[in-house]
């Protein structure tokens, strides 16, 4: 297991985003004292901010950008994408296959400065679609990736930038570790704009929907898809796990809590003490029927398991996210509920 000193330089891509800023949280926490933080948005569009940080804002799509965040560092976690819920990722193919620059280029760069160990932050969505055509369908094992056949364009680019990663550690030593997320959520993320993903996007409908008076929810698809959604701080747990093992294949990183869209929706409902009338859009992009994540693997090599229950965890959520339409007075309409 690799162990890291505090004075040990971290970078993290993407650190303006979700995970990677509760990401960067977490490790000031553990007393981490030497953070270089990396994201292409202005700072004040970044999900959490840090001063004590090293804060660069870089495209990282470019090399020269991936050699400035590398340099001198101990551990790079790519978390830096272009990304978002379904319906971001199935009406931006090309921007979601650009992503693998950025992979691509924090590896050649972190090659150049020998960097002790890469993260590389993958999805369930590199799945084939034939073992998620079900609604309940079988949980998938990180075995199930093969024969390849994974979401169009956001998928296919998780799946080649994994490959990239296996290759430059076979080839070049790099030390890679590949973690395969399955729809994290949780408070200082997404909740408007057409990125978010359905936790977020479900919250702020029900939000609407009892601020407004009007007890209605747009529901994309026929409700009755299966997901499992893991909370952050869970996710945050499994990273520094994976990062720091010897494990170098990619691993299943989720929850095993499979519900149906209109479960998930039972769940904010009952949070925020209302009921609504469920509108279904059927034209709207839904994804796959089933997916969920088997976690026999993570389970028996690094004794890891979600502690965080969905209940639990959608209330935090929902609670971070009222306040914030309430602060903003932010009661338009804003984009459908999304799955991935």
């Amino acid at each position: 297991m690799m162990k890291t000193d505090p004075n040990d330089l971290i970078v993290v891509c993407g650190g303006g985003g979700f995970i990677g800023g509760h990401l960067v949280a977490d490790l000031f926490r553990k007393g981490h004292k030497k953070i270089r933080v990396v994201d292409i948005k202005p700072f004040d569009e970044w999900y959490q901010f840090f001063p004590n940080a090293e804060n660069l804002r870089l495209d990282l799509q470019d090399k020269d950008a991936c050699e400035t965040s590398s340099r001198d560092a101990v551990v790079v976690y790519n978390l830096a994408a272009d990304m978002g819920g379904m319906g971001f990722i199935e009406n931006n193919r090309a921007l979601c296959m650009l992503s693998v620059l950025i992979n691509t280029h924090l590896l050649m760069a972190v090659r150049k400065y020998r960097v002790g160990r890469f993260f590389y932050a993958s999805s369930a969505c590199v799945y084939a679609a034939d073992k998620q055509a079900a609604e309940r369908n079988t949980p998938l094992k990180e075995a199930d990736a093969y024969p390849a056949m994974p979401e169009d364009g956001y998928g296919w680019e998780k799946l080649f930038s994994e490959r990239m990663c296996r290759h430059f550690r076979e080839d070049f030593g790099v030390q890679t570790r590949v973690a395969r997320y399955h729809n994290v959520y949780g408070p200082h993320g997404t909740w408007t704009g057409g990125r978010e993903k359905a936790p977020a996007a479900i919250c702020r409908k029900v939000i609407e929907a009892k601020l407004s008076g009007r007890h209605e929810i747009e529901i994309w698809g026929t409700g009755h898809q299966t997901r499992s959604f893991m909370y952050i701080d869970d996710c945050l747990k499994g990273t520094q796990m994976i990062l720091a093992s010897d494990i170098d294949e990619p691993l299943n990183l989720g929850s095993d809590e499979s519900v149906t869209i209109n479960q998930l929706v039972d769940i904010v409902e009952k949070i925020a003490g209302i009921e609504l009338r469920r509108n279904y859009d059927l034209s709207a992009p839904k994804g796959v029927n089933g997916r969920n994540s088997d976690n026999t693997l993570i389970m028996q090599r690094l004794g890891w398991a979600p502690s965080v229950r969905l209940r639990d965890g959608m209330e935090k959520t929902y609670r971070w996210i009222y306040d914030e339409m309430t602060s903003q007075r932010s009661f338009g309409a804003g984009a459908a509920t999304s799955t991935t």
